[in-house]
């Protein structure tokens, strides 16, 4: 997986998360170089519509997008209590 969408809310409002050099590297491609910080720290939030351009074009240049919902992230990783 190179980049990650996360829905954050139920306005589908999504964080984007880099994964691997490959998607850092693409995604410093398509953000100014003021959200670079935001971007290596997962700290960008993004709108439904521009989370499905950045699928099409990320997609499209080869990268593996996997897109999750927040609920499903914890099923899958369990807070430690």
């Amino acid at each position: 997986m190179d980049i990650c969408l996360i829905n954050i809310d139920n306005k589908f409002n999504k964080s984007l998360q880099p994964k691997s050099a490959n998607g850092m590297l693409w995604l410093q491609t398509h953000f100014e170089n003021d959200k670079w910080e935001a971007l290596s720290n997962s700290k960008v939030i993004i709108s439904e519509e521009s989370s499905k351009l950045l699928i099409e074009d990320a997609s499209s240049a080869g990268l593996n997008i996997q897109c999750f919902s927040h609920i499903s992230m914890l099923d899958v990783f369990p807070k430690n209590n």
